[in-house]
């Protein structure tokens, strides 16, 4: 098939989605904003095509459609895969995109509307328009139909590569325990949180004259506009022995990371965390989770039943978890387990990119008919 993916080009995301469908020998082209466009080589080797538009972002969602339009017709693509319902949804709308599918992606429906009245009209707007709708989640497809009457929402989840995240031997330091986080440092992912829970289970178990005190540290990866004040937490609270800000790490990095890990925490704020990859990427190693009762968090750990649910924003919560698995560790194996045949069962990137696949064959058979 001849694919158009109408979306941030600069996106890991939407590289991921490129690559895959090229991969399986797939004609990939990919359509962005100037200011999101693609600057990885790799890409372009695999034989991946670029189209940037030339006005950036956000005025370009309106004042690039006449150029989009003409080079879709021009073009003539089997399917056309527009991401993000705010911004490139917006232009693809403009753009008279009907028969398009667009996927929705999180702070788009959760965050987006919600900001302004006129946000809210072109949301609904751009739901209404398209023919197809995709979620990488149930409780995204859900919070999308309070905003519009939607008939159906395509499930596409947005799982790892289980050839790559998986359990490694060796790389955990029996002599310690080590609690980790990988994520954007940003006040919705709820850091801060972790740190004070983090905080508070190491006064507990000093405070029960446990030893265990000293063998516990915490790691998080990541950057953001939060690392300054939380490294000034650290030092202020006197953590900068046991917590440490670890940086931005590769992608490709990440599973040797994880497996060092004895318990992977992500305790976001904001149901805008509509899908959990980070907590999916950590269960396919084998780590116990603790994770957030926001949408998407909750949705995968439940669904693998690979860790523990706590209230968003409870920092006493958080820490009881923490102190749970430390002192537990035939549940941390079960758990880890869990979470291991889970993410193998419902979100290996293999049979996600074929479920994606899926409904381009069905939109194919609805052109046809």
């Amino acid at each position: 098939m001849k694919i158009a993916l109408i979306s941030a080009a600069n996106s890991i995301h939407t590289q991921r989605w490129a690559v895959a469908l090229k991969k399986r020998g797939h004609d990939v082209s990919v359509i962005s904003c100037v200011n999101h466009a693609c600057n990885r080589n790799e890409l372009y080797r695999l034989g991946i095509r670029f189209k940037v538009l030339k006005i950036p972002a956000p005025l370009g969602y309106y004042l690039n459609a006449a150029e989009l339009h003409k080079f879709i017709k021009k073009e003539e693509f089997d399917i056309i895969n527009v991401h993000y319902a705010s911004g490139y949804g917006t232009l693809g709308r403009k753009a008279g995109l009907e028969n398009a599918l667009l996927n929705i992606w999180g702070s788009d429906v959760y965050e987006y509307p919600y900001k302004s009245k006129i946000n809210m009209i072109t949301i609904k707007k751009n739901l209404s328009f398209y023919k197809y709708i995709a979620s990488t989640s149930k409780c995204m497809a859900k919070q999308a139909k309070r905003l519009v009457p939607l008939e159906n929402v395509y499930l596409t989840p947005f799982g790892v590569d289980v050839d790559l995240f998986k359990p490694i031997d060796g790389l955990k330091d029996n002599d310690k325990f080590l609690f980790g986080t990988v994520k954007t440092l940003s006040p919705k992912y709820g850091i801060e949180d972790s740190i004070n829970a983090f905080m508070l289970l190491y006064q507990r178990l000093r405070t029960e004259g446990k030893s265990l005190a000293e063998k516990i540290s915490y790691e998080i990866y990541g950057k953001g506009e939060l690392k300054e004040r939380l490294q000034n937490l650290i030092e202020r609270k006197g953590f900068s022995d046991k917590i440490k800000l670890m940086g931005y790490v590769e992608n490709s990095d990440l599973p040797n990371i994880i497996n060092r890990f004895d318990v992977f925490a992500v305790n976001s704020i904001s149901d805008s965390e509509s899908f959990g990859v980070a907590a999916v990427e950590a269960m396919a190693c084998g780590v116990p989770c603790i994770v957030s009762d926001a949408d998407g968090l909750k949705e995968v750990v439940s669904a693998t039943g690979g860790g523990i649910i706590v209230l968003k924003k409870d920092i006493y919560a958080i820490s009881n978890a923490m102190y749970d698995l430390l002192m537990n560790e035939e549940k941390r194996q079960e758990l880890g387990k869990a979470g291991y045949y889970g993410v193998r069962q419902l979100y290996d990137w293999s049979y996600n990119v074929d479920e994606m696949l899926a409904i381009y064959a069905r939109m194919m058979h609805d052109k046809i008919a």
